[in-house]
């Protein structure tokens, strides 16, 4: 009986145009010594310019493609069925002054957000009658209030986002990277299915 291999597909990858990938590229494999170096360097598809920036590497089509070469094998596929190829030129350093551009948008943004909020709310009346219960006087701007709460409500933001510039806090995922994590594995989950047009016939080598 013939030792199986196995054959655990990658969720994703990126790779540049023109590229060859490999079965290595796309999935750990594992199995008997001498077959997994051979089984790693086996081509699967050739990225064309027809693949435009998204190909799909089918699981049944790498089985497929491996018992033609090597009939002998037991093949055990684990994990993932398909991997979604991300064909993507080399990324250009970013332009600081784009970079300066969207960081003053977004921070426009946000502030007037909040400006507006704390407005429906009514913040400043709120913490006028929160200083008149205190303090027995009545004042337009209560700063002892209104500081702590500007400087807490930023400091907040920076500990639910839990990044500061490059420094993250705590190993803990901020919101937006869960989002963003969200987003790719359904974006790659519906590509899977709807853009498969890798073949079976693509690389016979």
């Amino acid at each position: 009986m013939a030792t199986p291999v196995y054959i655990r597909i990658k969720q994703s990858i990126y790779v540049q145009p023109s590229s060859m990938i490999k079965l290595g590229d796309i999935a750990r494999v594992t199995g008997p010594k001498r077959q997994v170096p051979v089984l790693e360097q086996m081509i699967l598809h050739e990225v064309t310019d027809e693949d435009r920036n998204i190909v799909v590497i089918d699981g049944f089509m790498v089985i497929e493609q491996v018992l033609t070469k090597y009939p002998q094998l037991e093949i055990e596929l684990i994990g993932p069925t398909q991997c979604v190829v991300h064909v993507e030129e080399h990324k250009r350093e970013p332009s600081l002054i784009l970079i300066s551009l969207i960081w003053l948008l977004l921070f426009i943004g946000a502030a007037m957000a909040i400006m507006n909020f704390h407005y429906d709310v009514s913040m400043g009346a709120v913490q006028q009658k929160l200083h008149f219960m205190l303090t027995g006087k009545e004042s337009d701007h209560p700063l002892w209030i209104q500081i702590p709460y500007s400087i807490g409500l930023g400091i907040g933001m920076i500990l639910f986002f839990n990044h500061w510039f490059q420094k993250r806090f705590n190993e803990e995922p901020s919101p937006m990277e869960v989002e963003i994590f969200n987003y790719q594995e359904d974006m790659d989950h519906y590509v899977a299915i709807k853009e498969n047009k890798v073949e079976k016939t693509d690389v016979d080598s």
